[in-house]
């Protein structure tokens, strides 16, 4: 069927960068130098890259303006801290801690001989000190106080009065209910009290002075030697900041496994371009092609460094993504020099070059600057940040790859001009001479290239895509089977995308053999029965005195105490024991004056109660109670309680409900990372149709760009689940890369089909594969080979980014010269490129030859072009007449008469 050509734009630029081209070819020593000297007066930013580290756990990887974070202020302003009255399960932020779980494979922990060493190794804890200006600051001057006594470990006092029957989760002991869920872990019980367990966990927790960081930095290298020379069961330990730590300790990891990877991809460009032919052979311009991508790498990076743009270990991705970017564009643009007539100039070789390659690049680029550009408007400062340094990188490299690498072709292209060796730069025959040897012409002989079409020689890959591979794709059969395979692919995709979870795991911000990550499994292990104490805040004014709104309130509490993950018998109210007080006094607290004349005196009596009601100017702002969660063993469980709780606060009618635990702050991924992910894909991919239709001159295989998009996403999605990859703020970075290196692929292929001047669809699809076909699979193979050693880091993110990324690019590949071919087969246009025909062939006509001395043979008759003047020249045959009008066509005539 015929299709419409919207070359209004994809023509001019076209010729304006055949002009570019040209003037890169007439001066290539200016567009070698000047980048060079760009590149190192850029790369000095590098020196500030310690400096503009930020890898704030929060501030990165958590929602800017998180639902979690306003909440948090709210609490601060309206329940402040109390220095001297500590509760841990009151704090807006996680503070200053230590904490040690000590653990056994299997038998009872609570032994007198486990707990000797596990009091031996707090005692230890205890007697740990720093020097700070000259004074010595142990723990007892710097650890949170309650009433100006160090906050300790109830379990330890509790078992050292030999206490056998402990009730679980909560013991009475002096009078006061004891919590044990978040200190005594693998807990068997029976009739609520514990036969066995197998881990007890110990807290430490700090004021918020400057000497206890110095105090937990100490307390770290201490546990990492006292578990080695002590000879405990098993022993992990963890610190407020430990987690920053982890990630700024591991920032750079990345840098020598770019030197590898860079190491990886000049070898397989090297021997992707390398020629037997001694002047032909391309082993310098592959090299400085990925040059190319490292001088943008130096140059954009040294640059944001410059203007002080923060550095997150996320963009330490950033340079793979270039460097299979680089090289792509590298391949695009050698495959179309290689097109061109090697006795041609080299500005006219440029021009030509830059005229066919320069364009698919500029598609490519484009949309993925678009797509990179619009993850500018994440939630995720890790996600803004990476997509920042990667499109100015992109940038950068697309600038280069025109004009630093586009002047290495002119520079290569004046050495094979002269026929010149490529290592010795010495003059060489095309021809043996007579009596040489076959040593002489494997490395003294060069220069030789295709008689038939002018240009150089074609590698054998590139005639297996023209004279096996193309016809065998175009075959019905063959299109059978590919529909068929592509359905499968499809149904795995989405049955992965149904089961994909959700979030970011903290212990995945360490590497694999970090104290972190054990300390992270142990918790799981031994203590996920019972998950985070959260706050539910009535944030405004209430008349707790009035029985009818308290019913209401009690209701809305109800509906808390009735979830799946909510504990009701573990909840506290101050509300309830205000109640309880008022019941043993004989007050009415029905009354407002009676209600708020008493409060004090009840507070006097339960003193950390003064931290949940709010009193100002003899009224209730706000007060708080809580609810304990339990059976939190997974991401999808967490995800589940956080918008349970959440909802339920908000659909309470009597008041405004607020739920707020420290943990929320990062939960709240939960509620942005799907929209988020979809509302980035969802604009990018229909800016990258904007794009397509404007630089691909065919609306039709513009849509089967943006189908390829939507339909690689959802193989990316869907498999990446499967292979145990979750979605969160490092793998929404990476599909938002997969848009644009989906538009790769499948833009150059298809831009090779619309360009195509054949006839068919099957034909065109043949002269896409054989134009471009090699140059994809080179591009997707260095890309491949660029982040493979990522597979072999300690580092989640590093490994995730490896995984997505070969996902994206398997699947990339398949869809350019598997599926996409296919399918424009199926819905083909017309090539409004191809020549039309003016004639009609008769059967009865002869074979008419060109011969090579410019000649028309017509059976026994030979008649020649005339350039100069139009002149008729005719041979009849059969009644039938052929005219001959030079630099036009052909035309037969079986009328006489015709003139």
């Amino acid at each position: 069927m015929a299709c419409y050509r919207t070359d209004c734009i994809e023509k001019p630029l076209s010729k304006v960068f055949e002009k570019l081209g040209h003037l890169v070819g007439s001066y290539p020593v200016w567009f070698f130098v000047i980048p060079l000297i760009v590149s190192a007066a850029l790369g000095g930013g590098l020196y500030f890259l310690k400096d503009h580290e930020d890898n704030d756990v929060e501030n990165q990887f958590t929602p800017i303006n998180g639902p979690s974070k306003q909440a948090r202020h709210f609490v601060k302003e309206t329940f402040p801290n109390n220095d001297s009255l500590f509760s841990s399960q009151r704090l807006y932020a996680e503070g200053n801690y230590a904490v040690i779980i000590y653990s056994i494979v299997e038998g009872n922990i609570l032994t007198d001989a486990l707990f000797e060493e596990i009091s031996d190794l707090d005692k230890v804890v205890h007697s740990l000190s720093v020097k700070v200006n000259q004074t010595q600051i142990s723990f007892k001057h710097i650890c949170a106080k309650v009433n100006g006594n160090c906050v300790l470990n109830p379990i330890l006092d509790i078992i050292e009065y030999k206490c056998i029957n402990l009730s679980f989760p909560v013991h009475r002991w002096k009078g006061k209910d004891v919590f044990l869920g978040s200190t005594v872990g693998g807990v068997e019980e029976r009739e609520g009290v514990i036969q066995q367990a197998r881990a007890i966990r110990l807290f430490y927790f700090l004021q918020d002075k400057p000497e206890a960081s110095q105090w937990l930095q100490l307390f770290q290298n201490v546990l990492s030697k006292e578990t080695l020379s002590r000879g405990l069961k098993q022993v992990s330990y963890f610190t407020s900041q430990s987690r920053q730590e982890e990630i700024e300790k591991h920032t750079t990891d990345g840098i020598p496994l770019f030197s590898i990877t860079y190491s990886l991809a000049i070898s397989f460009s090297v021997l992707s371009c390398m020629r037997l032919d001694n002047v032909r052979n391309k082993i310098w311009v592959s090299f400085m092609g990925v040059l190319s991508a490292g001088l943008a790498v130096l140059s954009s990076f040294g640059l944001l460094l410059f203007l002080e743009v923060p550095f997150v270990i996320t963009v330490a991705n950033s340079p793979f993504l270039i460097l299979g970017i680089g090289v792509d564009d590298m391949f695009i643009m050698l495959s179309n020099w290689q097109q061109t007539k090697v006795k041609d100039p080299v500005e006219k070789r440029m021009a030509e070059t830059f005229k066919e390659a320069a364009i698919s690049v500029t598609i490519t680029t484009l949309t993925d600057v678009l797509g990179f550009y619009i993850g500018l408007m994440s939630e995720f400062r890790s996600v803004q940040a990476f997509c920042l340094y990667t499109s100015t990188s992109i940038i950068f490299c697309y600038i280069y790859s025109i004009l630093f690498f586009g002047s290495v072709l002119a520079l290569n292209g004046r050495r094979e001009q002269s026929n010149r060796h490529w290592l010795t730069c010495c003059k060489l025959p095309t021809q043996t001479p007579e009596g040489k040897s076959l040593a002489y012409r494997l490395c003294c002989v060069g220069g030789d290239y295709d008689q038939e079409t002018g240009a150089e020689k074609q590698q054998p890959i590139t005639h297996f895509f023209k004279s096996y591979y193309g016809p065998f794709i175009t075959k019905p059969w063959t299109k059978v089977c590919v529909m068929l395979l592509y359905a499968g692919y499809l149904a795995g995709s989405i049955y992965g995308c149904l089961h994909l979870q959700q979030g970011i795991n903290m212990r995945d911000l360490a590497a694999d053999d970090s104290y972190v990550v054990k300390y992270y499994d142990d918790d799981r292990k031994f203590f996920s029965r019972y998950g985070p104490n959260v706050m539910v805040i009535v944030t405004e004014e209430f008349p707790y005195w009035n029985k009818n709104s308290r019913s209401e309130l009690n209701n809305c509490m109800g509906k808390l105490h009735n979830l799946r993950f909510v504990n009701q018998n573990l909840s506290v109210s101050w509300l309830d024991f205000y109640l309880q007080f008022a019941q043993s006094k004989s007050l009415n607290l029905d009354n407002e004056n009676v209600f708020m004349e008493n409060l004090s005196s009840f507070l006097m009596l339960y003193p950390e109660f003064k931290l949940d009601v709010n009193v100002t100017e003899g009224k209730i702002n706000a007060s708080r109670f809580f609810v304990q969660t339990l059976d939190i063993s997974n991401a999808s469980m967490e995800i589940m309680m956080f918008h349970e709780l959440r909802d339920t606060a908000q659909s309470c009618s009597a008041t405004k409900l607020l739920v707020f635990h420290p943990l929320f702050i990062y939960l709240d991924q939960y509620s942005v990372i799907v929209t988020g992910t979809i509302q980035n894909v969802g604009f990018t991919t229909a800016v990258m149709l904007v794009v397509s239709l404007l630089l691909i001159p065919n609306p039709l295989c513009s849509l089967w760009v943006t189908f390829s998009i939507g339909s690689v996403i959802t193989g990316v999605t869907g498999f990446m689940a499967l292979w145990g990859v979750n979605l969160d703020s490092i793998s929404m970075i990476i599909l938002v890369v997969c848009i644009g290196f989906t538009v790769d692929f499948s833009a150059h292929i298809s831009y090779a089909f619309v360009s195509s001047k054949k006839s068919t669809a099957n034909e065109r699809v043949i002269d896409a594969l054989f134009s471009l076909g090699y140059p994809v699979l080179q591009g997707a193979a260095s890309t491949i080979i660029g982040v493979l050693v990522l597979a072999a880091s300690k580092n989640h993110i590093f490994r995730t980014f490896f995984k997505i990324m070969f996902l994206v690019m398997l699947f990339g590949l398949a869809h350019s010269i598997i599926f996409i071919p296919v399918f424009l087969t199926l819905l083909s246009c017309s090539s409004t490129n191809a020549k039309k025909k003016t004639m009609t062939v008769p059967d009865i006509i002869p074979k008419i030859i060109m011969l090579e001395n410019k000649s028309l043979a017509y059976d026994n008759y030979t008649f020649t072009k005339d350039n100069f003047h139009v002149s008729k020249q005719t041979v009849k045959t059969q009644s039938t007449q052929i005219y001959f009008i030079p630099n036009k066509r052909l035309v037969w005539c079986h009328d006489p008469d015709c003139p």
